[in-house]
């Protein structure tokens, strides 16, 4: 059975995060705000640098490290000279399974290996094997599985969570850690995983030590940078008080409230009485900073002074002393925060800071409100595979509007990033947020590029369309062409990325690359429609582009003789011909009628281009017994349609043979006079002499057969006048 994991030895490195001694820092951050100016960044802790992660290979070739942004422009669109770092770590330290050399897996994971690696896109295969992997508890088998599956599913929280617990049963103190790392660099506005990572940094380190204590503050603040914003982050905040409450640092406190009683989030009301309740619990000079107090010590002198005389501000009551002064204290060195306070009513302090920050705290109430509906309606705010309701998706589309229109880019990007995270595989709101980064920054417009179409969507093609004409919009043609190649390489088949791909090339100036890729596209698909359809793409290009009539023409009679039975393909060899001068091309033009006619179309198609044929000769024909000759061989298909139609309202040809005969048995027998036109068509049977519109009625043979979507644009009337 599986290999008895405690006993294994130590852990090999697989890169990413290895050796880090801090927080996640700046990365995490980086990874909620493609913005640089959006988060403030929190102070370094250590975190892995951008270069000693081991290169990833990602989807459609990308080389994850090698990929990372360029420095991207300020929020005022003015092109700042930047830090090589990163703006949005995605999945960096997302590194493929490592390399095992003679470990003995458990005995049924081969079988549930290969059913995931066979159809990765199956959720349920995946999930049976990481549970198969925790049920063996066998750490190698465990690690090759996660690796793989978080290279497709980073948004799994509760995964990452697994697999830091599984690490940490057998010790791996170091390993646990780096899990952590990656899941919150994956994910980092996951309220679950933050604390997860928190409990496990002070179970860990040695509170003893000063730098634990240092380590599990930054990693508070990088939590608070990365997904304090978000709506339902309470829970974060209230243990961050709680860590500096452990600390003794009263101070502190007062700091973080005054930083979420500005934020929307769910339980803004509590965090409020919380506040009044630190306030008035502690002696103002023990949570309110030194500047703090000169400055509401000043407010009140001057609010006394306003109330009273100048005389009596200038006499003291007897056995007491005047108030001094904010500056008079500073400069006899009365900074200190009891000094102050001995001269001042400590409740009034306390009424004064509760009522300067009760303005915050209806402002953000208003806030609150605006948006109260918008977040109940998310009820899965989680990634799954399974599809979400449509008032749900609704939701989100509004709810970003409406962030959009309020001008919060903070908040924006933070909402996106929810947003993502639930609709990962939808594609509209990956497409939505690339078009809004564009208007901020590049290099994050370029980041969630990646993401979306390196993890969440490898096989949707308009994504990866609109990528490469992002790249090639910004002049990164090589990257665009690559894009494209990749995908195709991954989802071959696909005509418009074919197409795009031709495009590409063509607004280069590549005529050769361009028409070698459709020349490919012929050959791949011989014997398909498709091959016709590309060979039409081909002779337009040849003819519009490179102006070789002849070149173009040779194109579709090759594929005419592939596929001869294609109306498509006699439709474009038409309109082709049409475009040449018609005096000359003439000869050529009615070839081109002719094999169409002559060929095995269906009669209704036939029709369609005999129409075409009598209209092209009655305008641009130079023989009057060409003309007539169409237009007999029209009516001969006309009366074939009209015979067919009688037959199948009749019903059998046996049945039609008996009616007939009964009709002309009765016509004889009563001495009818039977019509001689009988089974010809009315255009034709018409008598010149009682028609109105002499020996060719195109209007008749234009009502009759209107349902072609052949309009009588021409006014025959006109030219044969009435008798």
């Amino acid at each position: 059975m599986a290999a008895e994991g405690p006993e294994a030895p130590a852990s090999p490195t697989r890169g990413g995060t290895e050796g880090s001694e801090g927080g996640l820092g700046t990365e995490v951050e980086a990874a909620v705000s493609p913005d640089q100016d959006v988060i403030p960044k929190p102070a370094s802790n250590g975190a892995p640098k951008p270069e000693e992660t081991t290169p990833v290979q990602g989807c459609n070739g990308v080389n994850m490290e090698a990929s990372t942004p360029a420095p991207k422009p300020e929020v005022a669109k003015e092109e700042a000279p930047q830090p090589p770092a990163p703006e949005v770590v995605m999945h960096v330290a997302l590194n493929p399974p490592m390399e095992e050399v003679s470990i003995t897996y458990p005995l049924e994971f081969e079988r549930y290996w290969r059913a995931a690696q066979e159809n990765p896109l199956d959720f349920t295969a995946w999930t049976e094997l990481l549970q198969y992997v925790e049920q063996e508890n066998h750490i190698y088998a465990a690690r090759k599985a996660f690796d793989s599956f978080f290279l497709r599913y980073p948004y799994c929280y509760g995964y990452w969570k697994k697999y830091a617990d599984m690490e940490r049963r057998f010790d791996f103190i170091k390993e646990t850690e780096e899990v952590f790392q990656r899941g919150l660099q994956s994910i980092p506005l996951s309220m679950d995983l933050w604390i997860h990572y928190i409990s496990f940094l002070q179970s860990s380190l040695d509170m003893n030590l000063p730098d634990s204590v240092q380590k599990i503050s930054g990693t508070y603040e990088s939590a608070i940078a990365a997904a304090g914003v978000d709506f339902r982050s309470d829970k974060l905040w209230e243990m961050y008080v709680e860590w500096e409450r452990e600390q003794g640092n009263l101070k502190a406190i007062t700091a973080i409230y005054d930083r979420v009683l500005t934020m929307p989030t769910q339980m803004y009301s509590h965090h409020w009485e919380k506040f009044k309740e630190h306030v008035t619990s502690h002696r103002p000079q023990d949570i309110l900073s030194t500047e703090e107090l000169l400055w509401l010590q000043s407010k009140m002198v001057s609010d006394t002074v306003a109330k009273t005389t100048e005389a009596e501000a200038e006499e003291a009551p007897p056995g007491e002393d005047m108030p001094l002064k904010a500056e008079a204290m500073q400069e006899t060195g009365a900074g200190d925060g009891s000094q102050i306070l001995g001269h001042m009513d400590q409740d009034k302090i306390r009424e004064l800071v509760i009522s300067i920050r009760q303005q915050i705290h209806s402002q953000n109430e208003a806030e609150v409100s605006k948006r109260w509906n918008f977040e109940e309606g998310i009820k899965r705010p989680y990634f799954h595979v399974k599809p979400l309701e449509r008032a749900q998706l609704r939701n989100w589309r509004d709810y970003l509007d409406f962030e959009i229109a309020s001008g919060s880019h903070e908040r924006t990007i933070v909402l996106f990033e929810r947003c993502v995270i639930a609709c990962a595989l939808y594609e509209e709101f990956w497409i939505k947020y690339t078009r809004y980064l564009e208007n901020h920054s590049i290099a994050g417009t370029r980041s969630v590029f990646q993401r979306a179409c390196c993890y969440h969507l490898p096989r949707k093609p308009n994504i990866h369309l609109l990528w490469a004409a992002f790249e090639e919009r910004q002049g990164e043609v090589e990257e665009a062409r690559r894009i494209l190649k990749s995908f195709e390489d991954c989802v071959p088949g696909l005509a418009m990325v074919r197409l795009r791909r031709v495009s590409l090339e063509r607004r280069q100036g590549n005529m050769e690359g361009a028409e070698a890729l459709l020349m490919e596209a012929i050959r791949d698909n011989e014997g398909m429609p498709v091959s016709s359809f590309y060979s039409v793409k081909l002779a337009r290009q040849v003819l519009k582009v490179q102006k070789n009539l002849i070149k173009a023409r040779k194109i579709l009679l090759e594929a005419l003789e592939k596929d001869p039975d294609n109306a498509k393909l006699y439709a474009n060899l038409l309109e082709m011909e049409f475009s040449a001068d018609v005096r000359q091309n003439e000869g050529n033009t009615m070839s081109s009628f002719d094999r169409a006619l002559t060929s095995g179309l269906p009669l209704e198609t036939k029709i369609i281009f005999s129409q075409r044929r009598v209209e092209f000769l009655e305008d641009f024909g130079s023989s009057i017994n060409s003309l007539l000759t169409s237009y007999d061989e029209h009516q001969k298909l006309l009366n074939q349609q009209m015979m067919r139609k009688r037959l199948l309202e009749n019903g059998s040809s046996d049945e039609a043979d008996e009616k007939r005969m009964r009709l002309e048995d009765t016509a004889a027998g009563g001495n009818l006079a039977v019509a001689p036109t009988t089974g010809i068509t009315p255009l034709m049977a018409a008598d010149v002499s009682n028609s109105g519109t002499g020996a060719y009625n195109y209007n008749t043979w234009y009502q009759n057969y209107s349902g072609y979507g052949y309009q009588n644009t021409w006014n025959y009337n006109q030219y044969y006048q009435q008798s």
